[in-house]
């Protein structure tokens, strides 16, 4: 009884019933406004590093990523038991913002490929793959070509043996 008094108390003549979908809203507003909006997100400069390292291999023509002594380096990290693997981010350097980045990436292309075209296509994968992953707005992509594969050259990073 109790419970009605006060309701018909703060509910003026011509009012919605109170509803649950009404209560919900209430509750929502509580707090400051939308929960997606309430807190920060921070991402770190490797996450970045790691998102654009993966999209610029997905490009045809990209044969490694680095100069050839951080390849080569690298691979031998690598192999080192309980050796930090970073050959994700080999070649690739963020610097991030609260919301805005900008990537220098480090590219090897196959031989016989037009550099321009490649590195077109290494940008616009970047930064469709970070936009897209991390919400940053991706102010620049600088690629710097360091080496072409040549056909007749071995890989510098050889399958690793199985002992």
């Amino acid at each position: 009884m109790t419970d009605m008094t006060e309701q018909s108390r703060t509910r003026a003549p011509g009012d919605a019933p109170d509803t649950p979908s009404m209560r919900k809203a209430q509750t929502t507003r509580r707090g400051g406004g939308d929960p997606a909006t309430r807190g920060r997100t921070t991402i770190a400069d490797g996450v970045v590093e790691k998102i654009a390292g993966l999209a610029a291999r997905d490009v045809v023509g990209v044969h490694a990523l680095g100069s050839g002594i951080s390849r080569t380096f690298g691979a031998v990290r690598d192999r080192v038991p309980g050796g930090s693997s970073k050959s994700v981010t080999r070649g690739v350097k963020a610097e991030v913002g609260e919301v805005q980045t900008a990537l220098d990436l480090e590219i090897v292309v196959d031989y016989g490929v037009s550099i321009s075209e490649v590195a077109r296509d290494v940008r616009e994968n970047v930064i469709a793959a970070v936009e897209r992953m991390a919400g940053l707005e991706v102010v620049e992509v600088n690629i710097a070509v360091s080496d072409v594969k040549l056909p007749e050259e071995e890989d510098e990073e050889p399958e690793p043996r199985i002992q």
